[in-house]
């Protein structure tokens, strides 16, 4: 994990003060991040509420820091939060609301399948993270999605090590 904090850290030097407005692509990519957080968070406490397996309760509530921390830089921008008032499960995105159905049938099937979704939620969480931090040259967003990276890596080898355990 050292690689990518120097990684973050290092382009964190060269990127501005982030105190800039925002470009429309920046924008609709931090008003994706938010609600693919919450999309991870919410197939997280469903499938907590369907296995009771701790791992899918303690990741939900990195996952709510994680809607957090993009919900502070939405509103550092004036930028309207598409989550604000939708319950777990819901979703502005039409295509983010067929994937948290998808999801959510897939995980219901085995605990071992739910372990996958929650794999292939992480996998994607970090493709996109690493867009977003390619495309922007604010400081404050490239921190926030470093972060967001980060966990994301952590879960993904949580993620992992509980595959093993049931494949093994």
């Amino acid at each position: 994990m050292f690689a990518i904090d120097d990684v973050s850290a290092a382009q964190r030097k060269r990127k501005g003060s982030g105190n800039a407005s925002l470009t429309n692509m920046e924008k609709s990519t931090m008003i994706y991040i938010r609600e693919e957080e919450k999309l991870a968070r919410d197939v997280y406490i469903k499938m907590y509420e369907v296995w009771g397996a701790t791992i899918f309760s303690n990741i939900s509530v990195s996952e709510q820091r994680h809607m957090d921390a993009v919900l502070n830089l939405l509103i550092k921008y004036g930028v309207p939060d598409p989550a604000l008032s939708n319950p777990v499960g819901v979703f502005t995105n039409a295509d983010l609301q067929q994937l948290y159905t998808d999801l959510v049938s897939q995980g219901t099937e085995s605990l071992l399948d739910a372990f996958y979704v929650g794999r292939a939620i992480e996998i994607m969480d970090i493709d996109d993270l690493e867009g977003a931090m390619e495309e922007t040259n604010k400081a404050d967003l490239d921190n926030v999605y470093g972060n967001l990276l980060n966990g994301s890596y952590n879960h993904l080898d949580a993620f992992n090590t509980h595959i093993a355990n049931l494949t093994q």
